[in-house]
């Protein structure tokens, strides 16, 4: 589409100060920018935004969830184990994802108490909400 890099820049750099807090620390480069001028077949334009937040806590809680409950009931295992894999392997697995969902609640809880966090959600709407009506306005 027609955008500059300097207003996608902009405005993630307006993102990232409002709502900071959600924005994991340990990567300094959390937040990637391309502009592409042609946009997908039978589309106008498009827009794609990559960041480490730390609300893929929830992405990766909701499929710790859908595992456990088929590796409960030992869903499909046979046919890895066919494959050579051992079930202590998926054991391994969860324990992971158990740990890395405790890390992004760390950081989350560091950043910021429950209060504000309900306070910044609709801020964070309003600024994406902003964002692709500046692109819309390009056109």
């Amino acid at each position: 589409g027609k955008i500059q890099s300097t207003e996608a820049e902009d405005a993630v750099l307006k993102l990232q100060t409002k709502s900071g807090h959600q924005f994991v620390e340990w990567i300094p480069d959390n937040v990637s920018i391309t502009l592409c001028t042609v946009p997908p077949v039978g589309q106008r334009q498009a827009a794609v935004c990559l960041a480490n937040i730390t609300s893929i806590k929830d992405v990766f809680k909701r499929n710790l969830d859908q595992f456990s409950a088929m590796f409960k009931r030992k869903a499909f295992l046979m046919w890895y184990e066919m494959e050579g894999m051992d079930q202590m392997e998926f054991t391994e697995a969860e324990s992971n994802i158990q740990d890395l969902i405790a890390e992004y609640q760390q950081y989350q809880d560091a950043g910021l108490d429950g209060e504000e966090y309900e306070g910044t959600v609709q801020e964070e709407h309003d600024d994406i909400g902003y964002a692709e009506s500046s692109i819309q306005g390009e056109y």
